[in-house]
């Protein structure tokens, strides 16, 4: 919760927040219509949308299948994958359950990490890298908030209204030592074909961004969180390529085919790739490019589908 000093001098800020909370009865289209305008400064064409975030947004309105919500799901989404790209590909899932009270703490091992099925980013993430030392309360606490948080209510992001809310424990993906948060590998696939890999880097710490397109050149845009680093990244210094190059264009590549737009998101640890999770909106469509100009270069890129459905 924001101080009321921060509203009075964000005034724009506490228009979104008013939006967010009062605006829940709503009907999508015109919440999405009222929340773009406060959050990109220019008005959502619907009609004729041109931007990558604007056609995510027409995404979210006018391209419901049911089986986006079984994509985005955490813990369902590890079947579907394994049936599309294998079973050694997925990272193992130690437990789930419906509720933090229920967590078998006992049965876990000394390191892991506990994630809720319905949130994005890393809202409901916890990773205990020592039992001995694991605040169990912190965790049970973070959960708590995390399960009571409504995914779809903020920006509409309507797969995740019907996603169960539960827990999940996967296996701890063994890093180097010197390495404490793992590179996330998100590519940016355009009617399945992967385009870009957005590297983020130092999530905890110092997050940086960085863009490569598929022959791991460096891009000149970066994006798309406003709030990460120093003006959004990109690293300071140069970004390795995955050891497994190839593996992860195909992985990307197979995950998205049949979507308009999918981001795949995969971690490398010791030169084996492992799937993360499959997400349709970046950002919720929110996103800031910089140069700003790279919204409508993607957006160019985003071709609608020509079936509405919704």
């Amino acid at each position: 919760m924001q101080s009321l000093a921060h509203y009075i001098n964000k005034p724009k800020d506490f228009a979104i927040s008013l939006l967010q909370h009062l605006g829940v009865w709503l009907p999508d289209r015109l919440y999405l219509k009222w929340m773009f305008r406060l959050k990109m400064d220019y008005k959502l064409d619907l009609e004729d949308p041109k931007t990558f975030s604007e056609k995510l947004q027409w995404l979210k309105l006018y391209n419901r299948k049911p089986e986006y919500s079984t994509m985005v799901d955490k813990y369902a989404v590890k079947d579907y994958v394994a049936k599309i790209i294998g079973q050694e590909f997925v990272i193992p899932t130690l437990g789930v359950w419906d509720r933090p009270e229920d967590i078998n703490w006992d049965g876990l091992p000394d390191r892991f990490v506990l994630k809720t099925t319905h949130d994005g980013g890393g809202c409901g993430v916890v990773i205990c890298r020592d039992k001995n030392t694991f605040d169990k309360d912190n965790a049970i606490a973070k959960l708590r908030q995390s399960l009571s948080h409504n995914s779809y209510k903020g920006g509409r992001e309507w797969p995740y209204k019907n996603v169960r809310k539960r827990i999940i424990a996967e296996q701890f993906l063994n890093a180097q030592p010197e390495i404490k948060d793992l590179p996330d590998y998100k590519w940016y696939c355009f009617d399945g074909e992967p385009k870009y890999c957005q590297v983020i880097q130092d999530r905890n710490t110092n997050e940086t961004i960085d863009f490569f397109d598929i022959h791991w050149k460096h891009q000149e845009f970066v994006g798309l969180n406003p709030a990460a680093g120093p003006a959004a990244g990109p690293a300071a210094g140069p970004v390795a390529c995955p050891h497994d190059l190839t593996t992860q264009i195909m992985i990307a590549r197979k995950l998205s085919q049949g979507l308009s737009f999918a981001r795949i998101d995969l971690y490398e640890v010791n030169g084996k790739v492992y799937f993360g999770e499959i997400t349709f909106f970046p950002m919720s469509g929110f996103g800031v490019f910089s140069p700003i100009e790279y919204n409508k270069i993607l957006g160019e890129m985003l071709v609608l589908p020509s079936v509405v459905q919704n």
